[in-house]
């Protein structure tokens, strides 16, 4: 057997915002399927947003958390206010983290990494 592609699904409460929430943070639309699920990809991820109605009203998420790497924390942080994220910066032995959530409270981080 041969793993040809990878991909990490979120379930999400609403596929529009969160397609719109990714594609602002630099993924773009590898496939969409109407309202049942899409696809984003980024340099070394694809994202697939799968509808669930079994989310929490409350914002949670389960034990997963994707990170981003960049080169450029200044112009990571101006897209976020821009977009108004709120994050928390972090640096530590490893490198620099901006950390934020989607819209259903997943933890994602842009990551600086100082290997």
């Amino acid at each position: 057997m041969l793993i040809k592609e990878s991909n990490v699904t979120i379930n999400v409460k609403d596929l529009d915002k969160s397609v719109s929430f990714y594609q602002s943070i630099g993924f773009t639309i590898k496939n969409r399927w109407g309202e049942h699920y899409a696809q984003l990809v980024a340099p070394g991820i694809v994202i697939g947003l799968h509808p669930s109605q079994e989310l929490s009203q409350t914002k949670s998420a389960g034990h997963i958390s994707i990170g981003f790497t960049t080169d450029n924390f200044d112009n990571v942080k101006v897209l976020l206010n821009k977009l108004a994220i709120v994050f928390t910066m972090r640096d530590e032995e490893g490198g620099q983290f901006l950390h934020f959530s989607d819209l259903d409270g997943t933890p994602l981080y842009f990551i600086r990494p100082k290997w």
